[in-house]
Parts: structure tokens; sequence; C-alpha cells
């Protein structure tokens, strides 16, 4: 049973005999003598979809929910269901889109490292890697003189989502996001 302190993002946990995933944990310390740390998570009904915002002491346990862990291949997207292959058995993991709401921004066909998690065979998630490549289709073009640490302007990427990127980048470079805060790390390489 892991404590609330030590819960991280894309952890299941059972509540209510559902299992959830962690999307979000934010620490909140009070500033009053004695009071102990408060952790503020926001967890996803993996049946439903629903979010949930939950707080907890440091120290209070949570029941970890048994799910299955699988390395999948995003393979495509038919309109109404995103497909997953899985890396070893080659077997095919269905999921609704409207399942994949925050996810389906950073797929691409053929997206390696994708953890699947099942339950009973069927797909209630997916974890996605740390970082994902993605194509600018769209910005302002390029300022000369612009430099790394300066001022940022929206762009559109390939999948449809839009990031704020500095504003020596031009459309039709490759760079790199982070799938947990959605933002710029670099160009890729």
């Amino acid at each position: 049973m892991p404590k609330a302190s030590e819960l991280k993002r894309g952890v299941i946990v059972e509540i209510n005999n559902t299992p959830h995933a962690v999307k979000t944990v934010e620490a909140k310390s009070p500033s009053s003598r004695g009071a102990s740390t408060l952790y503020k998570i926001r967890f996803t009904n993996l049946q439903t979809g629903q979010k949930l915002d939950e707080s907890y002491k440091g120290d209070d346990l949570l029941k970890e929910a048994y799910c299955q862990r699988r390395q999948v291949q995003y393979s495509y997207n038919d309109g109404e269901h995103y497909v997953f292959m899985d890396q070893e058995d080659y077997s095919q993991y269905e999921v609704r889109g409207d399942e994949l709401t925050e996810e389906a921004g950073y797929l691409t066909e053929g997206l390696d490292g994708i953890i699947a998690l099942l339950s009973d065979e069927k797909l209630l998630g997916i974890e996605l890697p740390q970082t994902v490549s993605l194509a600018i289709t769209e910005t302002a073009p390029g300022i000369k003189g612009a430099t790394a640490t300066g001022r940022t302007k929206p762009a559109t990427l390939s999948t449809g989502i839009e990031v704020q990127v500095p504003e020596y980048l031009e459309p039709g470079e490759e760079i790199k996001i982070h799938t947990g805060t959605g933002k710029f790390i670099s160009r890729a390489k």
C-alpha cells in the first residue's frame, strides 16, 4: 500500500473498488506549527474517465489496484477508437477516443514506449513516454536574434495541440515536448 506522499503520476490505486490513475500531485505545506503536509491529488477513474480531486495527509495509505502493465506501440485511429499493438505478442487493444482526451495530442503513428494498463485483457488507460518529438506545423516566422531564453510564441504541432515555443523556431522543425506538463523542452535531434 503506497502512502500519499509516495504517489507519482501514472500510479494506479483503488478508490471505492474502482481503479483510478494519478494524474497530478500537488504538495501543500501549511504554515502553522505541527501541521502536516497535505497532498492534493487529481485522479482519473479508469472505467468512466471522470476526474476526482482528493486531499490526503502524507502518511495516509491508499490501496494499490492490480493492473497488468504491457509495452505497446500506437498503431492508428479509426475515427472512434485508438488502436495499440502489444510489443511482445502483437495482440491489439482498442480504447475509445473520448477516454484519451489528454493523451491523444501526443500520439503519432508508430510511437513506442507506451505502457498499457490492462485489467482482464481490457485496456483501462495508457502511460505515455516522458517526452515525445512532434513537428511544428504552424507558427509565426522565426525572429532573427531571438535567444533560447527569450520570449515565446504559440505553435501548432502535427497532432493539433498548441504549445508555447521560443521565438527562433520555424514551421517544419521537430521539437521535444514533456508529456506530463505539455511544455517545450528542446529541438529534437
